[in-house]
């Protein structure tokens, strides 16, 4: 059997300290592996926020460097000023917004990948990501490669404002997203209530046979007690009226970041920009480890699968909460990673799951170098048999 081989963490990391973590650097998953363990997951849209890279600059100044002058290199622009230095109103544009969030995933997995010797094919046995997050799961798992990613990344996110910006010319509406917050054990009733009032049920329709509110749509389903609703935001308002009026419902609604109407209809040209697009590029199948698509919640099943289910996610409703509980339930993963800014996906990932730090499972969410260090040792204290001797 393979040796494990002890390395210390840089001494980059909080504290000048050396921390010594155990892994197999030789051990081959495809023969070992006793069924899915170990999930990487990646955030979306939103967590986005000026500086989010300067920690791992300052810590892994090489690799940073590196990967943030690719980026740029890449899009053509200096988006890594943008990131740095803001502004927040330039850096909140979904054209921007977008690639920074995915590009800055990619460099903290590229940390790990690079400075930790961390080995995704034989450390990791599934990826998925939240919205935006697929993307950098994609080349996390390398179905897609880096460039490719970031290029179709920069393509969406100019479609997706472009039909916001269209759609606001057209109709004068607000348009964006909001989270409906609800006890648990209500999240079904809620979302049959809201399909039907969408004109997606038998019921709720007007005497024109239309449903009395159009253009929202269920755009992510996110844990057992949230839900988002995305379109016009006044439209939105008045089905937040309906449920409470009529539909026995009354969720907390919170405006999300967001100036545009992911997942819904209004970004239909967007998802057959992403349809030729994805023509034009390279994709490995399958890939080191399968990835979960956001449209279906199970593996993507082949490159046409993938080419078909990465376009219709601008349009299709986000199915994380069944992805979660797929992976949990039906594949037992018990570890779960976070890489990439913020911790929103953390949070939703531990709905489900549960903040579990005994031994053989966890959530972690590595969104600096301290945290680096302490999933680390976290990996190695959870590991399973199959990887450790």
């Amino acid at each position: 059997m393979a040796p494990v081989v002890t390395r210390p963490l840089p001494q980059a990391l909080v504290g000048g300290s050396t921390v010594a973590v155990r892994w197999s650097t030789t051990i081959q998953p495809s023969s070992l592996k006793r069924g899915l363990n170990t999930a990487l997951f990646f955030p979306g849209h939103g967590v986005q926020r000026v500086g989010m890279a300067n920690t791992w600059m300052s810590h892994f100044p090489r690799t940073t460097t590196r990967h943030l002058d690719e980026m740029d290199s890449i899009l053509g622009f200096k988006l890594s000023q943008v990131i740095r230095d803001g502004p927040n109103s330039r850096l909140n544009q979904t054209q921007n917004a977008q690639p920074a969030v995915m590009a800055v995933s990619v460099l903290i997995l590229r940390i790990l990948e690079d400075e930790f010797n961390f080995d995704i094919g034989s450390r990791v046995d599934v990826t998925l990501g939240h919205s935006l997050g697929e993307f950098a799961a994609l080349v996390a798992s390398r179905h897609l490669q880096f460039p490719d990613a970031l290029r179709l990344v920069r393509r969406r996110a100019e479609v997706m404002a472009q039909c916001t910006r269209r759609m606001v010319e057209q109709s004068g509406d607000t348009y964006g997203m909001v989270a409906l917050i609800c006890e648990p054990d209500h999240l079904e009733s809620l979302l049959r209530t809201v399909n039907e009032f969408l004109g997606l049920g038998t019921s709720h329709l007007d005497d024109t046979g239309h449903p009395p509110i159009r253009q929202v749509m269920v755009a992510n389903i996110n844990s057992p007690n949230q839900i988002v609703l995305s379109g016009s935001i006044e439209r939105i308002r008045v089905l937040l009226v309906q449920l409470r009026q009529f539909g026995g419902h009354d969720p907390r609604a919170v405006r999300l970041k967001s100036d545009s109407p992911f997942h819904s209809p209004v970004m239909l040209p967007a998802a057959e920009d992403m349809k030729i697009a994805m023509q034009e590029v390279d994709i490995t199948f399958p890939g080191i480890v399968p990835c979960i698509s956001n449209v279906s919640a199970l593996p993507f099943k082949s490159k046409q699968d993938l080419k078909h289910l990465l376009s219709r996610q601008c349009i299709d409703t986000v199915r994380w909460w069944e992805s979660i509980r797929y992976l949990h339930q039906n594949k037992g993963v018990q570890r779960w990673i976070g890489i990439g800014p913020g911790k929103v996906g953390r949070n939703l990932v531990g709905k489900e799951v549960g903040r579990v730090n005994t031994k053989g499972g966890g959530v972690w969410a590595v969104c600096n170098p301290k945290e680096m260090e302490e999933t680390l040792k976290a990996l190695e204290q959870t590991e399973p048999e199959a990887y450790c001797i």
